[in-house]
């Protein structure tokens, strides 16, 4: 593959600057108005899981979403085996997942007591493909309203499409598909805040969906996540069952199942509301570096950006170029050449159906998958980044 190494490092330095210490993927940031909230939440005493900030932080992601529920969750892990528990995924089940993923999406199928179901890709939008969704669901059987894998004889519980690299899926068409089949779909929008598919916010279209704040996202808690839905007894149970199903009491301490505490803590939220006040001011900034990294590689030679798909708003989360012929051996030595320079680019995850623990999962073909693994590289994407 003709691509010239060094001028691809020289793009990026064009866009990022110098610096004279590694530029990361994607760094927090943080001011005074985080250091503030923190204050009030440590002074309160009210720390743990109980407090102001996390009922503040819930309605403000319902807010921003649209969603009628939102249910602080302590990961976006966490939040994803919830979501996936209460639209009745039972151990045994398979749930259709993409295997171009980060590992959650098929851990928290596994803490679900379910078996991850891979399928491919597609180019539009590195996201799970409709067409291949389709395709692998007509061989399945149905019966008495369910469907079933007919060569492991598992029932097809929940399809989890993810948002990658907070680009949308084609999420009205999954869902449209799901529906025919009656099988709930789960959004992983954990990499998504903010990213909009016909001004309805990723993570709402299915019956139930989570958003991750983990330390690289858009917005971060540190740690954290969201079950976000508009079914009013998945809200409900969601809120209840992450909260170690304590029955309201004054004092008493009563319980009426075997549940999780997959509580977000008040000081965790505290500082995602901190945060959160910032999203608007992100977003843009991301923007204006997703049309920096387009305008810098808009005549290079052996890849092409990334962008949002047609009909979407994306977060642009990370920032992302594609070779055009795939290529894991080229693909490595412009992230060694990048990395040489501080410049902490990164590939896409390894496919979860060739981790050891998934590598008897069923699978469907997933050349699609294969050919993006071996062809995206992901850029420098930290908001502030914009301001140089």
């Amino acid at each position: 593959m003709a691509i010239d190494v060094q001028d691809f490092v020289a793009r990026v330095r064009s866009v990022v600057g110098e610096s004279a210490t590694p530029i990361g993927l994607h760094e927090p940031e943080f001011g005074e108005i985080e250091k503030q909230f923190l204050a009030e939440c440590i002074d309160s005493t009210f720390v743990s899981s109980l407090g102001q900030f996390i009922p503040q932080f819930e309605q403000r992601i319902q807010e921003i979403t649209g969603a009628k529920y939102a249910i602080a969750a302590s990961n976006g892990t966490s939040a994803l085996h919830i979501a996936l528990y209460v639209v009745g995924v039972e151990p045994g089940d398979e749930v259709i997942v993409p295997s171009l993923s980060f590992v959650a999406t098929a851990n928290a199928v596994s803490h679900a007591g379910a078996i991850p179901h891979f399928i491919d890709s597609e180019l539009g939008t590195l996201g799970m493909s409709p067409e291949a969704l389709r395709e692998t669901l007509s061989k399945m059987r149905r019966e008495g309203g369910k469907v079933y894998n007919p060569v492991t004889g598992a029932r097809i519980a929940a399809i989890s499409p993810m948002h990658t690299l907070g680009h949308p899926v084609r999420i009205q068409e999954i869902v449209a598909i799901a529906d025919e089949y009656g099988i709930p779909v789960v959004e992983d929008a954990a990499e998504s805040l903010g990213s909009f598919v016909d001004g309805k916010h990723s993570g709402t279209f299915g019956l139930t969906g989570m958003i991750s704040f983990n330390g690289n996202k858009i917005v971060t808690t540190g740690g954290g996540g969201v079950i976000i839905t508009n079914d009013d007894a998945i809200g409900k149970r969601a809120k209840h069952i992450t909260t170690t199903a304590k029955l309201p009491h004054k004092w008493e301490f009563e319980h009426d199942e075997v549940a999780w505490n997959y509580r977000m803590t008040n000081l965790t939220a505290a500082l995602g509301m901190a945060q959160l006040s910032r999203l608007d001011g992100f977003m843009a900034e991301k923007r204006v570096i997703a049309n920096r990294y387009a305008a810098a590689f808009a005549d290079f030679e052996g890849a092409k950006f990334v962008f949002e798909p047609e009909g979407t708003t994306s977060n642009y989360w990370l920032c992302a170029v594609q070779l055009d012929e795939p290529s894991l051996e080229k693909r490595d030595e412009i992230l060694q050449a990048c990395h040489d320079v501080g410049l902490l680019a990164r590939p896409m995850w390894n496919l979860l159906h060739t981790q050891r623990m998934y590598a008897s999962a069923p699978a469907e073909d997933l050349l699609v998958a294969t050919d993006l693994h071996a062809s995206l590289i992901c850029l420098p994407s930290s908001p502030r980044l914009a301001r140089r």
